[in-house]
């Protein structure tokens, strides 16, 4: 993994941790994170020169999460697995 990519995925994980960790654990289903976004569905997340809508990530993740999710920290793992997963990250 190169620092390009690296310092992408510290970005992202900054910016997942910062709007998640208020969220009401634990957490049942993507759904119940909504309100917690700033924007709502179309809050945006960024790794690098990627940017990710919160719906374009609900849909990249699909079949990668494991709900339900205690903690943020956890949650936050699964998403950056999920993206590298997918070629993403």
């Amino acid at each position: 993994m190169s620092d390009a990519d690296t310092d992408a995925e510290a970005e992202l994980r900054e910016e997942l941790t910062a709007a998640l960790e208020g969220a009401d654990y634990p957490v049942t289903s993507m759904t119940s994170l909504v309100p917690e976004l700033p924007r709502g569905p179309m809050t945006k997340f960024h790794a690098g020169d990627r940017t990710f809508s919160a719906m374009e990530l609900a849909k990249l993740l699909s079949g990668h999460e494991e709900f339900p999710y205690d903690d943020v920290e956890t949650l936050v793992d699964d998403v950056i697995a999920g993206l590298r997963a997918e070629g993403e990250l």
